[in-house]
């Protein structure tokens, strides 16, 4: 198990990358500041039209999550547990679109390791990411990318599709040395022209890529617009070590279900964990890479 100090809480302030995108948190900070003598005054707003106001998102990750011995048994049954039972993964839990996402899932493997894990810093998440997951249960998957597997940009939750969805996290499985490229984690910047209540055009939104490096975890609000980057695997063995996950969502009960023992999430009140620092620690990686 990690420390507090491994947590790489970042709202996305710096290495942004867009043909107009704001480059840091001062320009950032200017920009708010610009509008406001304009709104007092009644003035016309000295602020361009054009402008974008970038809304960073705000990510939680921890590297090397469960150890080197427990996250090496995790890899192995993995491995073995695929087989015959990875079908093509799916988009809104029942379409498979190949032209929008290509990997394989395993619906049923079970990772109880992983699961008591997350319990231990999940309120630390909670309280950085503004949610709640207390009486909530993960339902989770294995994916399995290969060559030339990716993901498109993507929401895992909107109004129209399961709005009950409170917190997604990814935790990466492979072979050290990497035998893959691609596969980052693109997490995309909010985008809203300051003008217009509309939302800007994708070309103007910046991002940040996370690298899928073994053994780490990363916790994000599931309304984030992201993207798994196309995987370059040229021995295309799954035994190999390609870019294996498991995806989960932190989803209610009903309120007329019993707790499930084997599954289930957190149903007792803790003491509120004190929100995560917004520095890297000592083993949390930065810039490109996740």
């Amino acid at each position: 198990m990690t420390t507090p100090d491994t947590l790489d809480t970042t709202t996305r302030q710096d290495t942004m990358t867009g043909p107009t995108g704001l480059t840091n948190a001062t320009e950032a900070t200017e920009a708010t500041e610009a509008t406001g003598p304009s709104e007092a005054t009644g003035q016309p707003s000295p602020v361009c039209t054009d402008a974008i106001w970038r809304l960073p998102v705000t990510v939680c990750r921890i590297t090397q999550f469960l150890g080197d011995r427990t996250a090496g048994a995790l890899l192995e049954r993995a491995i073995a547990s695929t087989g015959d039972t990875l079908r093509p993964s799916m988009i809104r839990d029942h379409e498979v679109v190949p032209d929008f996402r290509r990997s394989r899932s395993h619906q049923d493997f079970a990772a109880p390791e992983l699961i008591s894990a997350i319990d231990e810093v999940v309120e630390a998440v909670e309280h950085t990411l503004g949610v709640s997951c207390q009486y909530t249960e993960p339902d989770y998957t294995l994916n399995v990318h290969n060559d030339g597997d990716f993901y498109r940009a993507h929401q895992d939750s909107t109004a129209e599709f399961s709005p009950r969805r409170l917190l997604t996290f990814v935790y990466y499985l492979h072979r050290t040395p990497r035998p893959f490229d691609g596969g980052e984690l693109r997490m995309f910047d909010a985008a809203l022209p300051l003008h217009t209540g509309t939302t800007g055009k994708w070309q103007e939104r910046t991002w940040r890529d996370w690298e899928p490096e073994h053994d780490s975890i990363v916790f994000f609000r599931p309304t984030a617009w992201h993207e798994v980057r196309p995987v370059s695997c040229p021995s295309k063995r799954h035994e190999a070590g390609h870019r294996a996950v498991v995806v989960a969502e932190q989803v209610p009960r009903g309120d007329d279900e019993p707790p499930q023992p084997a599954r289930q999430g957190r149903t007792t009140e803790k003491p509120r964990a004190a929100p995560l620092p917004q520095t890297a620690g000592r083993n949390a990686a930065l810039g490109q890479d996740a």
